[in-house]
C-alpha cells in the first residue's frame, strides 16, 4: 500500500530516497530551503543543484513549507547532522504524536557530543524515532542500482514495521534494536576513510589501508560498546558495509579528502 512521506532535505541524499520510494508507489513531499531546487524539480523534475542529470519520479514534489511536509505517514529527516537539531526543534509542533521520525543523517553534534536520536529524543519525545544509514552512494540509489541499508529502533518490533513500510525492490532494509551501535558506524567511519585517503595518497599501498580499515573497525565496535551499543552490529550494513564503501571509493567525500591531504593538498 502506498504511503505519504515527507522528506526533509533536498540534498543528493535526501533526493536519491525521495526517488527511491516514489519508484516504489509512495507519495512524496521533498522540504528544500533553496528556492531553485524547489522550482527545479517541481518545473524540470530534477534536482539541478544536488543531484543534476537524473529525472525525478513524478510523484515527487518539493515544497519550502515544512509544516506540510511532516502531514505525512513517514517522516525522513535528511539534513546535514549540525543541523538536525534546528530542524526538529522547527517541525515539532507540526509532528502527529507516535509518527515514525526516521533520522537519516550520519554524525555527532559537534557542540555537545550527543547523537542523532538523542538529539530527536530531546527535541521529538512524542515521535516514534528511528535511524536508517548504511553503504550508499545517492547518485548510484538515484539511478536505481541496488543496495541494503541498516533500520534501527528502540525494538525490534518497531524497526520490523518501518522495514515494512521502507523495504523495496532496490534498497533491502536489515533491522536491529541497536540504535546507538548503527550511529557510531556512520558516523566514525569517515574519520577511518580519510585516514584511508591519506594512505593511499602517500601510496603507501593496499595493505596499509586493509590493516587501517581492520583496526578502525576493532575501534569503532569498541566505541559503540562503551557507549551502550553491541559490537556484533558493526558486522552489518552499517558498519562493514559502510566502512568499505567509504574508505575504497573516490565518489566518497571523505576518501578523496584525505587522497588530497596525503598528495600533500
Amino acid at each position: 500500500m502506498s504511503k505519504k512521506i515527507g522528506i526533509i532535505g533536498a540534498g543528493a541524499w535526501g533526493t536519491a530516497l525521495a526517488q527511491t520510494y516514489a519508484a516504489a508507489g509512495n507519495d512524496i513531499l521533498l522540504w528544500a530551503r533553496e528556492a531553485e531546487v524547489i522550482s527545479a524539480i517541481n518545473g524540470k523534475n530534477e534536482n539541478t543543484v544536488f543531484l543534476p542529470s537524473i529525472k525525478l519520479h513524478k510523484n515527487i514534489a518539493a515544497t519550502g513549507d515544512l509544516a506540510a511536509a511532516t502531514k505525512a505517514d513517514i517522516i525522513l529527516i535528511v539534513t546535514p547532522a549540525q543541523h538536525v537539531r534546528a530542524t526538529l526543534k522547527a517541525l515539532r509542533p507540526d509532528i502527529a504524536p507516535q509518527t515514525p521520525v526516521i533520522i537519516c543523517a550520519k554524525g555527532i553534534e559537534i557542540a555537545t557530543g550527543r547523537l542523532m536520536s538523542h538529539i530527536a529524543a530531546e527535541e521529538t519525545p512524542e515521535a516514534a524515532v528511528a535511524v536508517l544509514t548504511g553503504p550508499t552512494f545517492a547518485s548510484e540509489i538515484a539511478r536505481g542500482l541496488p543496495s541494503a541499508v541498516t533500520v534501527a529502533a528502540p525494538d525490534k518490533e518497531a524497526a520490523q514495521k518501518i522495514r515494512e513500510a521502507l523495504a523495496c525492490k532496490t534498497l533491502r532494509p536489515y533491522i536491529t534494536d541497536d540504535i546507538i551501535g548503527v550511529q557510531i558506524g556512520g558516523a566514525v567511519k569517515n574519520v577511518i576513510a580519510i585516514a584511508c585517503g591519506i594512505i593511499m595518497g602517500k601510496e603507501m599501498g593496499e595493505s596499509a589501508r586493509a590493516a587501517l580499515m581492520t583496526r578502525g573497525l576493532a575501534e569503532m565496535a569498541r566505541l559503540a560498546t562503551v557507549m551502550g551499543g553491541k559490537k556484533e552490529t558493526l558486522m552489518g550494513m552499517c558498519g562493514v558495509g559502510d566502512l568499505m564503501l567509504t574508505c575504497t571509493s573516490m565518489q566518497s567525500r571523505n576518501y578523496s579528502l584525505g587522497v588530497q591531504i596525503g598528495q600533500g593538498m
